[in-house]
């Protein structure tokens, strides 16, 4: 099994506080990994500092055998690492196909010398983003709004467009930060059904969720967090039924 992602030793601290205390772990390709934990355990983050938002105070990150540890959001999103956040971000009037164009990859708009001269190459890549949207769209079952606005869709849709934004930056890996949060049950199973495809299309899946259900369903390995480290990892069954998980999330009574 060929190793993505690898964190080692991975240290932050904000004003004096140790949020993440040497965090050890790897995740495959062509799987979804689950990271679970109670809240505090530092797993957002973990998501902030892997994927450049927060530079890490010490460790490393490796992907896909490059070392990324404190590289700016850009770079790290161009290596093939990308990720959502818990609240899905956006342009509330932007309709799903702008949004969608919008987080393509080396869009013809952002040089000049093609924005300006509306060259065959700059027509055919925003045909080609036009094609992967359109796509991505009917992946996820938003062509039939694909017209909408943002602000018109629900809130589970909002999470599959926020899923669809990641999918355009062509991935290798997606780090999703509670999909199903506040999502109704139907969604929920359309989001969760989208995501076990992702690994078929190449894209792996690093997943933080609360929903214990949603994590058995689709996760293997779960990595479970608590007080800034790796405090077990397995399958869903082996770290539900470990006294270290069970009093981190419960306390020393329950466990």
């Amino acid at each position: 099994m060929t190793t993505l992602l690898e964190l080692k030793n991975l240290r932050r601290a904000f004003y004096g506080l140790d949020v993440l205390r040497g965090v050890d772990f790897s995740v495959a390709a062509d799987g979804i990994t689950g990271l679970i934990g109670p809240n505090g355990a530092g797993k957002t983050t973990l998501f902030n500092v892997v994927s450049g938002l927060v530079p890490p105070d010490a460790g490393s990150i490796r992907f896909a055998g490059q070392e990324i540890g404190g590289l700016s959001p850009d770079k790290v999103s161009r290596a093939g690492l990308v990720r959502t956040f818990q609240v899905a971000r956006g342009f509330p009037r932007l309709s799903v196909f702008q949004h969608l164009m919008l987080y393509g990859r080396d869009q013809p708009g952002e040089s000049l010398w093609h924005a300006v001269l509306d060259t065959r190459a700059a027509r055919d890549r925003e045909s080609a983003l036009a094609e992967r949207a359109w796509e991505t769209a009917r992946f996820l079952r938003l062509d039939r709004l694909i017209d909408n606005p943002a602000l018109a869709l629900s809130g589970g849709q909002k999470k599959l467009l926020e899923i669809g934004r990641a999918l355009m930056a062509d991935p290798k890996l997606v780090l999703l930060d509670e999909p199903t949060a506040g999502v109704n049950p139907t969604l929920r199973n359309e989001i969760g059904e989208r995501l076990l495809e992702l690994p078929r299309r190449g894209v792996s899946v690093l997943l933080i969720e609360h929903d214990m259900g949603f994590i058995a369903e689709l996760c293997d390995p779960v990595i479970v967090m608590a007080e800034g480290r790796v405090l077990a990892q397995g399958r869903f069954e082996a770290v539900r039924n470990d006294p270290r998980v069970r009093e981190a999330y419960l306390g020393r009574r329950a466990a």
